[in-house]
């Protein structure tokens, strides 16, 4: 058994809560240069087309954590995969790819036809993961991020 398959056996995926947030932020300011704020993340749980998933673990000894998170947005056929990121304690062991998995079948069941998303120029993990999932490089968006350029990244379901 590979060490990506024991962490995820005991794991479940649910829509974010507000009670989710300071957790979230945790991940958040340790994943990304610029993390967003409080109440970005609670104006996402506001959104009528925004969907927030979380996956919690639970460690063979503890207690229930975030194992990391997602946020997309649905619009007419069309979904915006905005924000990503894995709890770095368990990063490298399959959590973010369960969560791609499960939101691009969700995104199937709710008619999308086509995926995007846009990755920082440096974060080659992130590039690749999207790679195996189909996602293509489209093209750049030039400073998008303030300090980086952003690859624009497109899937077709």
């Amino acid at each position: 058994m590979r060490s990506s398959d024991k962490i995820l056996t005991g794991h479940s995926v649910q829509p974010m809560e507000a009670g989710d947030i300071d957790e979230v932020l945790e991940i958040e300011q340790a994943s990304f240069p610029k993390p967003w704020t409080r109440g970005m993340f609670e104006g996402e749980l506001r959104n009528p087309v925004s969907f927030s998933y979380t996956l919690k673990v639970r460690p063979e000894e503890g207690k229930v954590e975030l194992g990391g998170y997602v946020v997309l947005w649905v619009v007419h056929g069309e979904a915006h995969i905005l924000n990503i990121a894995v709890n770095p304690r368990y990063r490298g062991k399959g959590i973010a790819s369960r969560l791609l998995s499960l939101m691009l079948e969700l995104m199937k069941r709710n008619l999308v036809y086509e995926v995007f998303l846009e990755v920082r120029v440096s974060n080659t993990v992130a590039r690749d993961l999207y790679k195996k999932f189909g996602f293509r490089e489209t093209f750049v968006r030039k400073n998008y991020y303030g300090d980086e350029d952003a690859i624009v990244m497109v899937l077709d379901l």
